[in-house]
């Protein structure tokens, strides 16, 4: 069965996040009310598997190896079954 897994990588609290901060800026000079962006990575990932909680141990593995640096991001793993 074909399951997508969708991670996201987000910076933890305290991490200067540059990106954020120009877009936050530019917003503001282009006249918005732009308190602050955070800007985070989304991976989408069809996975063949036999269960969502094989799928969820999968994704958790994919970030701890390669898609998410532990000492600076979070990340959240949602998994749903492809349509």
């Amino acid at each position: 069965m074909k399951y997508v897994a969708k991670i996201e990588v987000s910076l933890k609290p305290g991490h200067s996040n540059p990106e954020g901060e120009t877009t936050a800026r530019l917003l503001v000079e282009l006249g918005y009310k732009v308190a602050s962006v955070d800007v985070s990575k989304v991976y989408i990932i069809t996975l063949d598997a036999s269960s969502p909680e094989e799928v969820k141990a999968k994704a958790e593995e994919m970030s701890k190896r390669l898609l998410a640096n532990p000492t600076k991001d979070n990340y959240t793993i949602n998994v749903v079954e492809e349509k």
